[in-house]
């Protein structure tokens, strides 16, 4: 895509994630892009008109569209965009776990001849991952601990006194389907992995509420016929939606770069 004419980009979300991405593309010299469209309900205050519909996202013509507002967003706009022949860059790769949807989106990237890209979010090693797979993976496991009060709203409120937890406690073990599926607004990262290695019923991960950390650490673990690789990830919360690691914007703005870049990364 780096043909000499300006990136054009469309936003689903107007959320944190998305004013993150667009400071950081803002403070990447180099980058010729501009930013010409946002579907989102919110009001946030943006020099682009918000728009309400998916036809009028693809009539703006985006190069790429970026999808920064949660599962249902993917299920309701994906497909249009995906049929209209626009890249289509996920954050919310949770929603791939539910397999009729995923199904859904790969025919819609191929009658549109265009194709779903993950963005790898806050974790590190998902490139060296997808390379093992094709070397030949046989384990892959993630553990993912927050702070208690970072899984409020969630189903550990069920299984743990997280305002009172005196000691880490793993509240789920299972597979990436099961987690996605559970846990959707925490579930990205084991997602992308699932995405990136051996699918979503064969990740293994542990979920843990860790009242010694104050970030959100992410340990990956996996084996195959290239060797084993271990890494953890403790992410700093993003200045603009605390919730979300400040690396996933930076993930996201990384892929755009190597859209508008010659030389790709």
């Amino acid at each position: 895509m780096a043909d000499g004419a300006p990136l054009r980009i469309g936003f689903i979300g107007n959320g944190g994630i998305t004013r993150s991405v667009r400071e950081a593309l803002s403070g990447t010299a180099g980058v010729d892009h501009r930013v010409v469209a946002i579907l989102a309900r919110s009001s946030c205050v943006t020099d682009e008109p918000l728009l309400a519909h998916a036809s009028d996202l693809i009539a703006a013509a985006p190069t790429v569209v970026i999808e920064c507002a949660g599962h249902g967003a993917v299920g309701e706009y994906g497909e249009d965009i995906l049929r209209a022949g626009i890249p289509l860059i996920l954050v919310s790769t949770g929603a791939l776990a539910d397999a009729a949807l995923h199904d859904r989106l790969i025919a819609a990237a191929r009658v549109g001849g265009t194709a779903i890209i993950l963005a790898p979010g806050a974790m590190a090693g998902i490139e060296a991952l997808a390379a093992a797979r094709i070397g030949g993976l046989t384990h892959v496991r993630y553990v993912g601990s927050k702070p208690p009060l970072a899984w409020r709203g969630t189903p550990a409120e069920n299984l743990l006194d997280l305002a009172n937890l005196a000691n880490a406690q793993s509240f789920f073990r299972g597979t990436a389907r099961e987690a996605a599926l559970a846990y959707p607004k925490n579930s990205n990262v084991c997602a992308t992995i699932a995405l990136a290695g051996l699918g979503f019923d064969r990740t293994e991960v542990e979920l843990r509420a860790d009242p010694g950390i104050t970030k959100n650490v992410h340990h990956l673990s996996f084996a195959g016929a290239d060797g084993q690789v271990v890494l953890d990830v403790a992410g700093e919360p993003s200045r603009s939606n605390p919730k979300t690691s400040a690396l996933t914007a930076h993930s996201i703005a990384r892929l755009v770069i190597g859209m508008a870049s010659p030389l790709v990364v």
